[in-house]
């Protein structure tokens, strides 16, 4: 099996068993059976059985497979990627700091900061981080790697969702008539920047910069 190919089963595998054990009628029995908290617990263990794998292979056959595309990286698309890192730093540490109602764990109904940005800003700043990596990275286990952030967002919170929408819950419902999907594209977006809070860009400024320093030591070229 091709690295390319293992990465795109590992996704796969990670997608379906994320999606799956969080579906209503799964969840539901299994929290029946063991408990809420032996849930998250084997819910987390299954992910890391498909993440962990996923990161080594990939960083194992970093840049194998066919060239697809080489995009030249100039100084204004060097500080375009850089501006859209700290972005995605946005979004996941404001996912982080206030978690989504959608969540596997719920959190706050109601929307303020990210969430008026978007109503995951966790999954979306990591689907967001992948989309910004495939611009420099196109050999094709690249494009395999990265290119699964963004499809696994759209796909994971879109499943999130549905399943959320399907209990029928009001207060869900409410936030989700008050909320955009795609980041940005919603009536409160200018607001929801304006209650982001020190602390969540501070938290992204650190981050962006520490990404960005260590990033040949830690991640290579």
């Amino acid at each position: 099996m091709s690295a390319t190919l293992a990465i795109v089963v590992l996704w796969i595998g990670f997608a379906a068993s994320h999606m799956g054990l969080s579906s209503g009628q799964v969840r539901e029995r299994l929290v029946a059976r063991i408990g809420a908290g032996p849930f998250l617990g084997l819910y987390s263990i299954v992910a890391f059985l498909f993440f962990v794998p996923l990161v080594w292979v990939y960083f194992a056959n970093k840049h194998a497979g066919p060239l697809l595309w080489s995009i030249p990286l100039g100084p204004e698309l060097r500080w375009l990627l850089y501006a859209g890192m700290l972005i995605a730093c946005v979004l996941v540490v404001a996912g982080i700091v206030r978690p989504s109602p959608a969540s596997i764990v719920p959190g706050d109904p109601t929307p303020r900061g990210a969430q008026r940005i978007t109503r995951h800003p966790l999954f979306m700043g990591f689907g967001l981080f992948g989309l910004l990596h495939l611009v420099p990275n196109g050999n094709a286990a690249d494009v395999a790697f990265f290119g699964g952030f963004p499809l696994f967002a759209l796909i994971g919170c879109r499943h999130q969702d549905e399943r959320k929408l399907a209990t029928g819950a009001a207060e869900f419902a409410a936030f989700y008539r008050e909320t955009p999907f795609l980041p940005f594209t919603g009536p409160t977006t200018w607001q929801g920047i304006r209650e982001l809070g020190p602390a969540v860009v501070l938290g992204a400024l650190g981050t962006t910069f520490v990404l960005r320093w260590f990033h040949g030591a830690w991640f290579g070229p």
